[in-house]
């Protein structure tokens, strides 16, 4: 079965107002219209550095109890959860690990190159 959602466990967790921290989640795999519709954002069309905050709100779709999730919402986590969210974000929405066998056209030598990782991180 083709799985489309994915649970997760932040490192730190999210801090809401209320002083609960949320740690638990899940993130489901990005569509086509997730990565370009944020483009259209005037905070990204400013800023393109904001385009994760709004690609990760669009495909989180639990953590812990907050909700609705929101660009506010991604914009406070800790910059260790916003790492793990992107790593995990190009993990759930790659093919295959990542590496392309690439031959040198010279010395005939193989070796494995990175593939670059979609959602423009």
């Amino acid at each position: 079965m083709f799985q489309t959602e994915f649970e997760f466990t932040l490192p730190c967790g999210y801090l809401d107002e209320d002083g609960t921290l949320h740690r638990d989640g899940v993130m489901r795999r990005a569509t086509a219209a997730d990565e370009i519709l944020p483009l259209k954002d005037p905070r990204v069309q400013k800023n393109p550095a904001y385009l994760v905050i709004i690609l990760l709100s669009r495909v989180v779709t639990r953590l812990g109890s907050v909700s609705p999730i929101n660009p506010k919402v991604i914009e406070n986590l800790y910059a260790t959860d916003l790492a793990y969210l992107q790593t995990l974000y190009n993990q759930v929405n790659q093919l295959g690990d990542g590496h392309q066998v690439v031959t040198c056209p010279q010395c005939q030598h193989s070796f494995a190159m990175e593939l670059a990782l979609p959602g423009g991180f």
